[in-house]
């Protein structure tokens, strides 16, 4: 077994369970050291016993919280050589972050931006660097639930059924509004919002690369928030893919020879897939990477 991670040190975040754990269990079979990142300090020792990795505490729902913990990356002086941005939530209702912002939105892209931007320098000298960010097919089906049939859309596509669907929209509009809040919709925009990060990361910076992936339809405790959706996703979870399959895609793409300095794509099933056509859109991708820097206190 060839191990072309060996002597590489990968982040990933929300590897206490789930896919995050897979991801990391996979990446140390390639020979990767580990820093793993996780809410649950209990699941976070389990895991990083289990795995020889070294653990890193963190609730991505609060900044500070990332903050301390980019530091903490950092005041280690080892090299980051892949980021893998896998810690995501779905809520069922309203939620904010300790930051006041809505907390979907804050967990599943502001958390990760901040963490990417603030790793960044050390990514650069550590030479061949890649940022994954873990996004999902939903983000087609962004701005699609304020209609029956945009509900039903995100609903089968949780399954991995194939279905049209109107084009996808961000809107902007939504970001922090509590009245008529959806979770399907707050999600599948938090997940458009991670492909556009990742490609205005591409189009910005060039000695990182910066892919997204959609995992597949897998059994995870993602939709822990919500007792309706975490029941469909135990009845669905014969259809659906283990978290052992659904890291595949990240750990390819984090790790495969044949992706040196591929950057800007999005991938699903491990080879490269078609998104939205939305994540092409250069001008909105600008103006989101303004507006979460401004969020999270950085420089644009």
């Amino acid at each position: 077994m060839t191990r072309p991670m060996r002597g590489r040190t990968c982040v990933i975040t929300g590897a206490s369970g789930g896919i995050g754990l897979a991801t990391a269990r996979q990446l140390k079979a390639l020979g990767a050291e580990l820093f793993i990142v996780g809410r649950n300090p209990d699941k976070l020792a389990a895991a990083a016993e289990s795995l020889g990795a070294q653990p890193f505490q963190a609730d991505f729902s609060s900044l500070d919280d990332v903050r301390a913990l980019a530091d903490a990356i950092l005041a280690t002086d080892r090299p980051v050589h892949a980021l893998i941005n896998n810690a995501g939530i779905w809520h069922g209702s309203f939620k904010t972050s300790r930051d006041g912002f809505e907390d979907t939105f804050a967990v599943n892209h502001l958390a990760p931006y901040l963490l990417t931007r603030t790793l960044l320098p050390r990514m650069r000298e550590s030479g061949g660097a890649r940022v994954v960010h873990v996004s999902s097919r939903l983000h087609t089906q962004a701005g699609q639930t304020s209609t029956l049939r945009g509900r039903a859309v995100h609903a089968i596509n949780v399954l991995g059924l194939p279905i049209a669907a109107v084009p996808a929209r961000f809107e902007e509009e939504k970001l922090d509004r509590r009245e008529g809040f959806r979770g399907l919709e707050a999600y599948a925009r938090s997940k458009l919002a991670q492909i556009l990060f990742s490609n205005e990361l591409a189009r910005r910076e060039t000695k990182v690369t910066s892919n997204s992936v959609h995992p597949g339809s897998v059994a995870t405790d993602v939709t822990r928030d919500s007792k309706l959706l975490s029941l469909g996703m135990r009845i669905a979870s014969l259809a659906l893919k283990t978290p052992d399959q659904g890291a595949r895609t990240s750990v390819y793409v984090a790790s495969d020879p044949s992706l040196e300095g591929v950057t800007g794509r999005y991938f699903a099933n491990s080879k490269e897939a078609k998104p939205a056509a939305i994540v092409h859109d250069a001008e909105l991708a600008g103006r989101l990477w303004n507006l979460s820097a401004d969020r999270v206190g950085l420089e644009r």
